[in-house]
């Protein structure tokens, strides 16, 4: 595992002072400055500071179709992707689409293993078989090229709307009837980073504006859209965004929305079966309980699991549908977990012949699921602080129903590594290695055959040693510096957890010295800590840590408004030390300096005190 290098963000003193001056309390002046807030104006969430839908390319040619398709009543079809993104998107298109009046209105989510990612001609076929006369793309369509075309040869009206970066290539034209994506070229549009459901958020707003340009609100009021938001702000959440100011503004909209209590069934029952609260909703909430459980439903079973539990107003069904999705996802962290745990033993293997692992690692293993193995990516480059690929049999069979000889793979990449550019470079050198690939900066797919995983482990790790040097491929944590004890308390902790924080906006971080007062191990593997923080006792916790401190520590932390049984406190969720003491087992796996317990001799059920380190 790589070290961890925490920084300090700088601060300027010219935003912080205008923030300030502007009514800002002054905590949160100093955390917007440090990322790049420098006026009140940019904080304000209000609907009427988004950026107006006409800066986006495309989408008026979408909305006059739309709206004329619309008033003929004809049959729509949306195909969606088999994520969270993918599947907000599909329901922000279902139910908008109602909202402005259109009765035929059906979806497709195309199946991870059998289909794989996007709109392919097979598909095509199927929406051209339910009667569809127009397809609708969500967060999928843009590398579609041989998909658009058979729709199209079919009679089907295609409209295009996605995120994703499109296929450079000169000779490659996309040939749909209308494309509404911000990184298309030409396109520009400021918010490059709207997520697919952003994209289809807007193309219904562009719409609704040209069917009241056609009069069609004169004798009734125009529908509100803004009740699509709490699925807006889920879906750019999930899909790891980054949250420019529009982005942010979208989120806000729509966390607003939920805490006051209009959201839909699906959303309510999700936070239900996770145990959150919607009342206090926040991105977090989003992030590591409501998305999984609807991306376990395309991981593992079927996508339309979860886009029914956001399209129905059965709060009954929505119930039903949510604890389904919870099951699912139950069986996705058991299979993650054993995943992992091979993965990063192959991962830890890759140490035999050197200190560093390599600048790019790639894991491969019969056994692994496809369905989770973007997930076992982000665990091994959050471990080792590397671009990760991990590589699963494809499920899919062929025609005849023999398995398909090939290899999905599931990439996450670091900040300074562009990784769908890597895998674009990859293909020019080794033009028959990739058999398809895609994906963002961050994040990318690609199929290779079977018998090619050894040739794309050594041509990424030649790509990655090129483009990343020592000081990249070390592991860094910006904090936001000192947290006086005045403003460690649970109204500070609760207030903070209310903002909009995320991708390209981090939530806070603080750094302080600390007297480490008493540590114990709970739950096998979580590090429990008591901790003297300016002459103020405090409560922490350290997960999946079990290696214990020394006496004076300087930690990473976040702040977490903890209630239990009507009782408030705050607490520190650590999440590094500048020192880390790394202790030696010995023979009896206890640890050498004697003050713990062996770790075999600890039960679920056992909390075991840890004295404070004397090293």
């Amino acid at each position: 595992m790589s070290t961890i290098q925490i920084t300090t963000r700088d601060i300027p003193p010219r935003s912080q002072w205008a923030l300030e001056q502007s009514g800002v309390p002054p905590l949160l002046a100093r955390l917007y400055a440090a990322r790049g807030v420098a006026s009140r104006g940019e904080l304000d969430d209000s609907l009427a500071k988004l950026l107006p839908p006409s800066g986006l390319l495309g989408i008026d040619t979408a909305a006059k179709l739309l709206a004329d398709i619309i008033q003929q009543q004809k049959c729509i079809c949306i195909v969606a992707d088999y994520d969270c993104d993918g599947a907000t998107a599909c329901a922000v298109a279902i139910r908008g689409l109602r909202l402005l009046g259109a009765q035929h209105v059906d979806y497709l989510v195309p199946n991870r293993v059998q289909d794989g990612y996007g709109l392919t001609p097979p598909i095509a076929e199927r929406v051209a078989a339910t009667g569809a006369e127009v397809l609708i793309t969500v967060d999928n369509g843009i590398a579609s090229h041989t998909g658009v075309a058979r729709a199209r040869e079919l009679g089907m009206t295609v409209i295009v709307t996605d995120h994703h970066l499109p296929v450079a290539s000169a000779t490659l034209v996309l040939d749909a009837h209308a494309i509404v994506n911000p990184n298309q070229i030409g396109c520009t549009f400021a918010s490059k980073a709207m997520a697919g459901v952003g994209v289809m958020f807007y193309t219904l707003l562009a719409t609704r504006s040209e069917m009241r340009e056609r009069g069609l609100y004169e004798t009734s009021p125009q529908p509100k859209l803004d009740v699509l938001l709490p699925l807006v702000a889920l879906g750019t959440v999930a899909d790891v965004v980054k949250l420019d100011a529009n982005n942010r503004r979208l989120v806000s909209q729509g966390l607003r929305r939920i805490r006051a209590g209009h959201l839909p069934a699906g959303i309510s029952a999700l936070f239900t079966v996770a145990g959150r609260k919607s009342f206090a909703a926040t991105t977090a909430d989003f992030g590591f309980a409501l998305a999984p459980r609807i991306n376990a439903a395309g991981r593992l079973s079927d996508m339309r699991l979860g886009i029914e539990c956001l399209v129905t107003d059965d709060e009954v069904r929505a119930a039903e549908l949510a604890k389904m999705l919870d099951t699912i996802n139950r069986e996705r962290r058991d299979i993650e977990g054993g995943m992992r745990d091979q993965a990063l033993a192959i991962a830890e293997g890759l140490l035999d012949t050197s200190e560093e692992p390599p600048s790019g690692i790639s894991v491969f293993d019969p056994d692994f699921h496809e369905g989770v193995i973007g997930i076992v990516a982000s665990r091994l480059k959050d471990q080792w602080h590397r671009p990760t690929f991990v590589f699963a049999p494809s499920g899919a069979v062929d025609a005849s129903g023999e398995p398909v000889l090939e290899l999905k793979g599931s990439g996450r990449s670091i900040a300074g590594f562009h990784l769908r550019d890597a895998l674009d470079l990859l293909t020019k050198r080794h033009p028959d290695l990739l058999l398809r690939f895609g994906g963002h900066a961050m994040a990318a797919g690609c199929t290779i055959d079977e018998e090619s995983f050894e040739r794309f482990d050594l041509a990424f790790q030649q790509i990655a040693s090129e483009w990343l040097d020592k000081e990249t491929l070390q592991r860094k944590l910006a904090t936001d510096g000192s947290l006086p004890a005045s403003e460690c308390r649970f109204d500070v902790a609760e207030s903070l957890n209310r903002e909009v924080w995320g991708q390209g906006f981090a939530p806070p971080v603080f750094v302080d010295t600390v007297e480490v007062v008493s540590q114990r191990i709970v739950g096998e593997k979580h590090l429990a800590l008591k901790l003297k923080h300016q002459g103020v006792i405090i409560e922490g916790i350290w997960f999946n840590r079990v290696e214990p401190l020394a006496a004076t520590a300087t930690l990473a932390y976040r702040l977490e408004a903890d209630e239990w049984q009507g009782n408030k406190r705050v607490k520190w969720m650590v999440e590094a030390a500048e020192y880390i003491v790394r202790l030696k087992r010995n023979a009896d796996n206890d640890f050498d300096n004697s003050f713990v317990v062996s770790r075999a001799k600890r039960t679920a059920n056992t909390d075991i005190e840890i004295p404070p380190c004397k090293l």
